[in-house]
């Protein structure tokens, strides 16, 4: 078992319909628990995708594949994926980081599962995403994606796979909102 960085963000709607992404993390990738000293994003749906932005400069891409897994598409082309693993967690690389939604945890199970924090959760290497996928590997994970929308409604609200649910914050009235834990 892994015991990988932990990094906790919150997400907030904003009236654009966008997404303002604060992550408790440091300049030094020190994570001191204040969302107010952390990396900022800004995120929008953009078909399938989601397109981010940071206050670094960076900039990319952000695509459900499907098994849960997520590809970054960086501004300079480098690819990485993470695993959404439930529970407003997504694993990166080969389990050295852990991104935690602190927006996500909703009712009783949520709030649980956030004050354990990682040391019952511990991230193995099943929960790793893939190092490297094939264009027709890729293609294949998106085919399930979404043949497992179409077969759940297509609507993109409700639980969203991870093992949580989404609490209507996030919803909008075409059914194309956020959900609350939005690829990673």
């Amino acid at each position: 078992m892994n015991r990988p960085r932990e990094i906790p963000y919150r997400d907030s709607l904003l009236a654009d319909g966008t997404v303002y992404r604060v992550y408790a993390d440091t300049e030094d990738g020190g994570d001191d628990g204040d969302f107010r000293r952390g990396r900022q994003e800004w995120r929008r749906r953009d078909g399938g995708k989601v397109r981010w932005r940071d206050n670094h400069g960076a900039s990319g891409t952000d695509e459900l594949l499907g098994d849960r897994i997520i590809k970054r598409v960086h501004e300079d082309g480098r690819v990485t994926y993470g695993r959404d693993i439930g529970y407003g967690r997504t694993v990166w690389g080969q389990g050295e980081t852990v991104m935690v939604n602190r927006s996500s945890f909703g009712g009783r199970v949520g709030a649980l599962v956030g004050g354990l924090g990682l040391a019952t959760l511990a991230v193995t290497a099943a929960h790793f995403p893939p190092e490297s996928l094939t264009p027709e590997e890729e293609e294949e994970l998106r085919q399930r994606q979404e043949a497992a929308q179409s077969s759940s409604g297509g609507d993109s609200g409700g639980d969203s796979g991870a093992g949580y649910a989404d609490t209507g914050d996030w919803d909008s009235d075409d059914g194309d909102g956020w959900n609350d834990d939005d690829f990673g």
